[in-house]
């Protein structure tokens, strides 16, 4: 196999794109200061926001001001809800545009947080280039606002999902990817980054827990689940040791798991979000589980972190590669049905940086 073909993992041309940037400006008393309560403080904030936005031609666009974290997910139409704890953005980037103020009344946020959709086709292509848009939107809208010492962090999120038994449905395209790293794909289009900023490569696997895979499995009417999710931990990290892949974990108790670099970010949990925490830089073994025997889930998050090893000139694909393996490896251990079930995975990259 040649160099070049090693380097590039062949994902399903159905694959999806997905991209989307947070900005988020911390409430100070200094800005608050400047309008008589909080509604107004949203509400002034937010018109301006969305009259820039207009200017600048970001056409999807959502203002957050009750401090819930966004989840953004592909979806054939639009849709927008809350949990307690999180906003729930489903869109086709093809064709939604939107500009939705979300907030609670009499609501302190700790910060404004402005969520930018990419919208239009080939997103990973211009990725860059939606980049430098939202930089020279918030260059332009810090100056409008009444406080000069506010503060904003970005956070540039990408996705590329596909279902891993895509073949076995009868979705035989494929097409190469490289997958390089946020950092040079910017400099190489002329939107560099600072130097110092944070960034974070893995990859996500949701496995539902289907009937056929709790029955092969479970003995009947038990309400001891541990033998299943035991199960799936060793045959997960029997696939994954064996491709070499060291930062890994497995969540199955309901939660939504986050992952960030814990070099830069928090990583407590919440009631709806279980944190986990990696450095990239670590070059030990670290797993992370987060389950219980006592709790049945409908689906087990599995996550594979790109160490600083997996990083190559080229890219990421060589990385995609070795996990691609030990899925195929883990979910033979498994005996999925390919042909009737789907086994979403998602390579994530993410950068973050603070805006001077």
């Amino acid at each position: 196999m040649s160099l070049n073909h090693q380097q590039k993992v062949y994902i399903p041309k159905a694959a999806r794109t997905n991209q989307y940037i947070t900005a988020e400006i911390k409430v100070t008393d200094a800005l608050l200061a400047h309008y008589p309560d909080l509604k107004t403080c949203y509400q002034t904030v937010s018109r301006s926001i969305f009259s820039l936005a207009d200017q600048e031609e970001l056409s999807n666009i959502h203002v957050i001001t009750n401090d819930k974290l966004p989840v953004v997910r592909f979806h054939t139409e639009a849709y927008c809800f809350q949990t307690a704890e999180q906003i729930i953005l489903f869109y086709n980037p093809a064709y939604h545009e939107a500009q939705n103020l979300i907030t609670d009344d009499n609501y302190r946020a700790r910060k404004i947080r402005i969520v930018f959709l990419a919208t239009g086709d080939e997103i990973r292509s211009n990725s860059a280039s939606f980049h430098a848009k939202v930089q020279s939107f918030l260059t332009k809208l810090m100056p409008q606002l009444p406080e000069n010492e506010l503060t904003v962090k970005i956070r540039d999120h990408q996705h590329l999902s596909y279902d891993f038994f895509a073949k076995a449905k009868g979705n035989k395209e494929s097409y190469g990817f490289k997958l390089r790293a946020i950092g040079p794909r910017y400099k190489a289009r002329n939107c560099p980054l600072p130097e110092e900023h944070s960034s974070l490569s893995y990859v996500t696997v949701k496995l539902p827990l289907g009937r056929r895979l709790k029955q092969s499995i479970l003995p009947e009417h038990t309400n001891d689940f541990t033998p299943l999710y035991q199960k799936l931990e060793d045959a997960f990290l029997q696939a994954t040791s064996a491709k070499q892949l060291k930062q890994v974990a497995m969540v199955a108790n309901g939660l939504t798991p986050l992952v960030r670099n814990s070099k830069y970010d928090q990583v407590d949990g919440t009631d709806e979000v279980q944190m986990i925490g990696f450095d990239p830089n670590q070059e030990e073994q670290q797993f992370v589980r987060h389950w219980d025997g006592s709790q049945l889930v409908e689906t087990v998050s599995f996550t594979i972190v790109a160490g600083k090893k997996d990083y190559k000139d080229a890219g990421f694909g060589r990385f995609m590669n070795q996990v691609e393996d030990a899925l195929k490896k883990f979910t033979s251990e498994l005996e999925l049905d390919r042909s009737h079930e789907d086994l979403i995975v998602r390579f994530h990259q993410h950068i973050s940086y603070q805006n001077s």
